[in-house]
């Protein structure tokens, strides 16, 4: 875009000076300089004249705005916002002054980089944290899933009024209903209102550890974010291949820290019985049931059990 200097600036001869007074002209009469002259009276046009750049950057941008082409496209100087004016008196002296401001589209991009940056993710798709969320079809898609929703929504809402508690919940259900959907769904919302969250894919995130333990600093970084953040989502508890280490060290330790202080949730195709009886057997040491009772004694009593049910949904929107 031409800046209003650069056109005055090429003006060299009469003609020239005689079109620079039109463009002048034209733009004190522009509807939106009138308009703001009819909101402020006290600035006069011999200000106005002081200011020809900053209306006439306002005046193009407004009309890039009003043919707004989307954020990716803006035509603006400064991408994503426009040009505001106001009127100031400062020390007696009455002046317009001109704001970069933010777009609608602007702001609600920022606002969904900021959800995403208090959600971490290990080993889950991302496109599940960033696809949309419709409530209506998230109820809709089986009627059988409406008492497991319910109560998810519910939590949802209790959450955003009355804040964290320690109290998490623990979802369960065969192949295929839509168990991790709906957390990240939890998650998602719980962003919105300030929360940080984590996720985790358990089979992938046992089977990594094996390299994260010759890595201290990574692995300290790794428990430290699922200990700390405000959510913790294991995602598919009971299909890892567990070993003593990663049981005991790892999910014992991020389970007695965050026991009492912040909320766990889980998604799992056992009941909270049979969870038990996989916690309790390990690819090294067999079957060790009081292993497994010392883990569920950190799951059991934070969770609420919401038994999940419905078709096989994989291959289509869940």
């Amino acid at each position: 875009m031409e800046s209003m200097g650069e056109v005055l600036r090429s003006m060299n001869n009469s003609a020239l000076r005689q079109r620079s007074r039109d463009l002048e002209q034209n733009l004190l009469n522009n509807p939106l300089v009138k308009q703001l002259q009819a909101e402020h009276p006290e600035l006069d046009e011999s200000r106005l004249r002081l200011h020809l750049s900053r209306l006439y950057q306002y005046v193009e941008e407004s009309r890039h705005c009003a043919n707004c082409p989307g954020l990716e496209k803006c035509p603006n100087d400064f991408p994503g916002h426009y040009s505001k004016l106001t009127v100031e008196t400062v020390n007696g002296s009455t002046d317009l002054y001109e704001r970069k401001t933010a777009c609608n589209l602007k702001v609600a991009k920022d606002n969904q980089d900021s959800i995403r940056k208090r959600i971490r993710s290990f080993y889950v798709d991302e496109r599940v944290l960033n696809e949309g969320y419709d409530e209506i079809d998230i109820m809709g898609k089986d009627p059988r899933r409406a008492p497991a929703v319910n109560q998810l929504f519910r939590y949802i809402e209790n959450t955003k009024e009355n804040g964290l508690t320690s109290r998490g919940l623990y979802l369960y259900g065969t192949f295929g209903t839509g168990k991790t959907f709906l957390m990240c769904y939890l998650l998602h919302e719980l962003a919105v209102a300030g929360h940080s969250g984590v996720i985790v894919y358990m089979p992938d995130f046992i089977e990594d550890l094996k390299s994260i333990m010759m890595d201290g600093q990574k692995l300290k970084e790794t428990v430290d974010a699922m200990k700390n953040c405000d959510l913790l989502i294991f995602d598919d508890i009971g299909a890892e291949n567990l070993n003593p280490w990663a049981r005991d060290h790892v999910l014992g330790a991020i389970l007695n820290y965050r026991m009492n202080r912040k909320p766990t949730f889980y998604t799992s195709n056992y009941p909270l019985d049979g969870l038990e009886k996989h916690l309790s057997f390990t690819s090294k040491d067999g079957e060790e049931m009081y292993k497994g009772q010392r883990l569920m004694d950190r799951i059991a009593p934070f969770v609420d059990v919401i038994p999940l049910h419905g078709e096989n949904q994989r291959g289509t929107n869940r």
